[in-house]
């Protein structure tokens, strides 16, 4: 389902939906972070989603990661929380939701790199590489708050 992302955008439609989901900032031992490339929207995203009742944030972050990338993580630390009502995400059904996420921080623990519905490509990326990379500003900002080693708990 293809998305629009909009961000502090006057234009944007209204949220009408508000789904906890989380995010992962995958490090490996060289300093290298798995991102992929979405196929809703092109851009290059951390792994993540949506919970699911059941299951606690951690552990929708090392299913979602492992389900979109073939890497199988444990949780480590917190990058911070996103929760910003002037991003929302707008999908072709009719659903706007408003950004709520948690972004994790993880480890490697085993796995083979491959796509996902979601992804068209998933590869591991040096901190240079990263900047080059078109990604929307909230996932940028994730990203921009691991490599500064800002963990602002609350965003």
């Amino acid at each position: 389902m293809p998305r629009r992302d909009y961000e502090n955008d006057p234009s944007a439609p209204k949220a009408n939906s508000l789904v906890p989901a989380a995010s992962v900032v995958v490090a490996d031992d060289s300093g290298r972070i798995l991102l992929q490339r979405r196929t809703d929207n092109g851009m290059w995203a951390l792994p993540g989603g949506t919970m699911e009742i059941g299951e606690s944030i951690a552990g929708c972050g090392i299913r979602e990661t492992l389900e979109e990338t073939g890497i199988d993580i444990e949780i480590t630390g917190i990058v911070g929380t996103y929760t910003d009502p002037g991003h929302v995400m707008a999908y072709d059904d009719g659903e706007v939701r408003q950004e709520f996420s948690v972004c994790l921080l993880g480890r490697p623990l085993g796995g083979q790199l491959r796509t996902s519905d979601e992804s068209t490509r998933v590869a591991w990326f040096t901190p240079a590489e990263i900047d080059g990379l078109p990604m929307v500003p909230s996932i940028r900002k994730r990203v921009d708050d691991w490599l500064a080693g800002r963990f602002p708990v609350v965003r």
